[in-house]
């Protein structure tokens, strides 16, 4: 259930933090936010994140090896890399105009896909 737990918590945190990051040219692309000021931006932004700690603090709590989840910090770490991306890719092939997929971000996934197969060896 901490597996779980963790890796929902993990993609929600990564949800806000891609809008985040990201959101902020979506909606000066769609003539939302153009006019406002940098400063403006940012504290929009930091808005945003606050629900990405909200999120990201617990789901590191909960799936942590010293507190009884069943992660350890590497892996912690490498899971919430490739769910960072793949959310990352999702929204921006979904609402931004003009960015696609190519070969070398698939060849780069599969090296994610090693990358977790890696950090969970023994």
């Amino acid at each position: 259930m901490k597996t779980l737990l963790t890796i929902l918590l993990l993609i929600t945190s990564n949800v806000f933090m891609t809008f985040a990051w990201y959101g902020h040219l979506k909606l000066q692309e769609m003539k939302i936010s153009s006019g406002w000021p940098l400063f403006a931006v940012i504290l929009f932004s930091w808005g945003v994140a606050f629900f990405e700690y909200c999120a990201q603090v617990p789901a590191n709590r909960i799936g942590f090896d010293g507190n009884g989840g069943p992660f350890n910090l590497m892996q912690l770490k490498v899971i919430q890399e490739v769910i960072s991306l793949t959310v990352f890719t999702l929204v921006v092939t979904l609402m931004f105009k003009g960015q696609h997929l190519q070969w070398n971000h698939f060849a780069a996934f599969a090296c994610l896909i090693g990358a977790v197969f890696f950090v969970f060896l023994k």
